[in-house]
């Protein structure tokens, strides 16, 4: 009965989304808010894949209707808890008596996600940590919602995206949330990650308590912050230092170690009251191999050399472009909405005039879809740092990305040509 109201929410969220999307393709005023309300109060409630999409497209709010932009962040910041009654359960499946091994445990959360949510607790020693707990049962109801969504997915065909990219993202989707449902592997990404960043002086990574962590609870210790999205108005040092370190803590992901932290929605990230960087959640680990970024890295070269026939050539080559016919002055277009960010000196990321360019670029891109498709397997790669830029936007950075880029431009010409 619970899965058949589930897919019941599901279907009727996918009937008012194809809604709004028929009456805006045939000139009609779409109820964005009204869709934006329905989607937070239906997927909140639903947790799972469902919600993890929505906070997905949430990381591209300054591309999205402003009133559909401001209900979906809101699942960036809050959901709808879940009971205490089954949270208690799933924690007395893990540790038995809870009394013999906590003081106390806050019944309400302070944080509620797709997955899970987070309870402050204290042990028997004394010591204040976080319990990550897996919603009751969302293993059972996984495979039954990522059908669902499915099904939700196929709207993109409205925007002329291909069966083959819809089926990608969705198993790039259906991959992540099958992993996270794993916390013990939480566990190690976070003791992983601690050990290769400890000289990062502005970097913190909660300590993971595994003596208290399950496949289904996560245990860390407690590190108090100032969620990202409430530092929009903060002391300008505060933002740029946690912008450049959040910068230089992805170029090292990426080009030292090959990895990336793959869920950038701004609710895993927090400033303690040191003024450190501080990043929660590791569920959500990708490996980046070097091809794919020297691929990139050409892409990029090439789009800042305004050269649309070079771009067209690197987007063939990393496996995108289908069709026929190169949209060469949508890649022009492109290369000036980019190119600003990469002029020398230091560039200001909360630049309206960039934000306005991509907003008007992207309904073009969309209009051009059938024959400039991003490659499969780059989807996930292009979503992650397409939501770490929009973090670098929200904290107002003013980086020198000239500077940046030019090392790692070498380097990708120098792996070219070995």
């Amino acid at each position: 009965m619970r899965e058949r109201g589930r897919t019941r929410r599901l279907l009727g969220l996918g009937a008012r989304t194809g809604g709004a999307l028929v009456r805006t393709r045939l000139g009609g005023e779409a109820d964005w808010r009204t869709l934006g309300e329905a989607l937070f109060e239906g997927l909140s409630e639903l947790k799972g894949p469902a919600m993890k999409l929505a906070q997905i497209m949430a990381q591209w709010d300054d591309l999205l209707p402003a009133d559909l932009a401001d209900e979906l962040s809101r699942l960036q910041r809050q959901a709808e808890p879940m009971p205490w009654s089954g949270i208690r359960r799933t924690l007395v499946e893990a540790y038995g008596d809870l009394d013999a091994r906590f003081r106390e445990i806050e019944e309400r959360p302070f944080a509620s996600a797709s997955m899970g949510q987070v309870h402050r607790a204290v042990t028997r020693d004394g010591e204040t940590l976080v319990l990550k707990v897996q919603y009751p049962g969302l293993a059972e109801v996984l495979e039954s919602d990522l059908v669902q969504v499915r099904r939700l997915m196929r709207l993109g065909r409205w925007f002329k995206v291909p069966q083959a990219r819809l089926d990608a993202l969705f198993e790039e989707l259906a991959t992540s949330l099958r992993g996270e449902l794993d916390y013990r592997a939480e566990a190690q990404a976070l003791a992983r990650y601690r050990q290769r960043y400890a000289h990062f002086e502005n970097l913190v990574i909660p300590e993971p308590l595994l003596e208290y962590c399950t496949e289904r609870v996560l245990a860390m210790r407690y590190v108090a912050g100032t969620p990202l999205r409430e530092l929009e108005t903060a002391d300008d040092a505060l933002r740029q230092r946690l912008a450049a370190t959040l910068a230089d803590w992805l170029t090292e992901e990426l080009f030292t170690h090959g990895e990336l932290h793959a869920d950038p929605h701004a609710g895993n990230f927090a400033a303690d009251d040191r003024g450190r960087l501080v990043i929660y959640d590791l569920g959500a680990v990708i490996a980046v191999p070097e091809a794919r970024l020297v691929a990139m890295l050409h892409l990029l070269e090439t789009t800042l050399d305004g050269d649309p026939m070079a771009m067209d050539s690197a987007l063939l080559r990393l496996g995108g472009r289908q069709g026929q016919g190169a949209p060469l002055a949508l890649y022009r277009e492109a290369a000036d909405a980019v190119a600003p960010l990469f002029a020398p000196g230091e560039q200001d990321f909360g630049d309206v005039r960039v934000h306005r360019r991509l907003r008007e670029l992207s309904p073009k891109v969309w209009a051009a879809m059938d024959r400039l498709q991003p490659p499969a397997d780059t989807l996930l790669l292009s979503r992650t740092l397409n939501g770490h830029y929009w973090n670098l936007v929200r904290l107002g950075a003013r980086l020198d990305m000239h500077a940046r880029s030019r090392p790692l431009l070498g380097w990708a010409r120098r792996q070219q040509n070995a």
